[in-house]
């Protein structure tokens, strides 16, 4: 696939959430969790039809529960999902979820093979972890 090897700023992997509060859920990754709006596209209802934010050179997409579509329909009885983010300072960025009524599951921690980490619940129960672990996609 073009743009999406070693090097590119595309990243090739994409978590992709639906919330039944899309705009709570945007407020609390980029208030709470750092993130950083690219871009919202929002239904004449006001429903998130489509939703991107980024955090360093990865990328999350989401939008409302309800709103229609195979994937919506797909998502339907999915639970809550697991989402991995790279940050740098992990002791900082706790510090601003803290500050920001995140709900912390697991606080900083040095872990065995090399990572410090901690972990977090979003307001509809998906985890997130935030760490300095960094795997190499191949190839």
């Amino acid at each position: 696939m073009a743009g999406t090897g070693r090097g590119s700023s595309r990243p090739g992997v994409v978590p992709t959430l639906l919330y039944a509060d899309a705009k709570a859920a945007i407020r609390q990754l980029t208030e709470g969790l750092g993130f950083t709006e690219v871009a919202v596209y929002e239904g004449e209802d006001g429903t998130v039809e489509h939703a991107e934010l980024a955090q360093g050179n990865g990328v999350v997409m989401l939008g409302s529960k309800g709103r229609g579509g195979v994937f919506d329909a797909a998502m339907k009885d999915a639970g809550p999902a697991g989402v991995y983010v790279v940050v740098d300072d992990v002791d900082a960025h706790h510090r601003r979820a803290v500050e920001q009524g995140v709900e912390v599951l697991m606080p900083p921690t040095d872990q065995d093979y090399g990572s410090r980490d901690y972990m977090v619940r979003d307001l509809e129960a998906n985890v997130w972890s935030f760490g300095t672990y960094a795997p190499e996609a191949g190839a």
